[in-house]
Formats: structure tokens, C-alpha cells, sequence
């Protein structure tokens, strides 16, 4: 087993939330620090472009207005290139920003990325994870292994919103 098989970190309540500067679909780079005094929601998905994701990715853009007057913004992270995200963003009309993350330094950070069941098989992959970031930087809420269906109506119902 080498190290990058072995179960990733898992960050905790009150951890501080790792740092990142990844471009969005525009080729625009987005840093969590730019977000310091708002809370930030940074969810972690596999692919775009496919069903479950563009499920989540479609019920962040319908939460995002309400989301965002609660003082919540929204970053969403996968291993896929710009041009992908576009498409995604394009396709599926999302209000949201993606981000990219190909290397998955960011992914493995957050301890989204490593060993994960898939279809009964353990497989090396992105671990569908959401973390809510407070206003300091700090992880406020971690979650993994989340299901994209309703993830996003039972994150509004934890945060008093719905």
C-alpha cells in the first residue's frame, strides 16, 4: 500500500480550512481567501457532465440566491480542466463557481480525495464531500461521503433555511 492509498485525513470542526488558488471555468483564479468575513460553502464532486454531480450542481445554483443572503457563497471543486467546467456550467445553466483542481492537491487536502466504495469495489477517486468554511477560515461543518440527491436540501435545513 503506498501513501497515496492510504484513507485520507478527515478535517474536523474548528480545523482551519486548507488554502487554495484554483482557476474557475473562465480561466479566472479563485482563492478562498478572497471569501475572509463571508462563510463559504466549498463542496467536493467527481466528475461535471455527469448525473449525480449535475444533480448537486444544479440544486447549488437553485439554493444560491437564498444561500447567498444567508451570507453563504459557493465553490465547487473537481479534478476536471476549465473547458470542462464551461461545458458543465453552460450545458446545465449553473450560477455557481466550479473550480478546477486536475493535480487533486486541493481534493487531497480536504480529504476528499483517496479510497472510496464504488458499485461494491474499492476504487482511488474523489469522495463527494461539502464543508461549510467560516468567516475566519475555519471548518465549521465537514461531511463525506454525502449523496448528491438532496444533499444540498438537507444542507438548507441544517443551516435553518428551509
Amino acid at each position: 500500500m503506498t501513501a497515496t492509498d492510504a484513507a485520507p485525513v478527515r478535517l474536523a470542526p474548528g480545523d482551519p480550512a486548507p488554502d487554495f488558488t484554483l482557476p474557475d471555468a473562465d480561466g479566472n483564479l479563485v482563492s478562498l481567501a478572497d471569501h475572509r468575513g463571508r462563510r463559504v460553502i466549498v463542496y467536493c464532486y467527481p466528475a461535471a457532465l455527469t448525473p449525480g454531480c449535475t444533480t448537486q450542481a444544479v440544486d447549488f445554483t437553485a439554493a444560491a440566491g437564498e444561500l447567498a443572503e444567508a451570507g453563504l457563497d459557493i465553490i465547487g471543486i473537481s479534478p476536471d480542466e476549465p473547458a470542462k467546467l464551461m461545458r458543465f456550467r453552460e450545458k446545465e445553466n449553473l450560477g455557481i463557481t466550479l473550480v478546477s483542481d486536475p493535480d487533486k492537491a486541493v481534493l487531497s487536502a480536504y480529504g476528499a480525495y483517496g479510497p472510496k466504495k464504488l458499485y461494491g469495489k474499492e476504487v482511488i477517486g474523489v469522495i463527494r464531500s461539502t464543508f461549510i468554511v467560516d468567516a475566519e477560515g475555519r471548518i465549521e461543518q465537514a461531511s463525506y461521503n454525502v449523496k448528491a440527491t438532496g444533499h444540498v436540501a438537507k444542507l438548507r435545513r441544517e443551516l435553518g433555511l428551509g
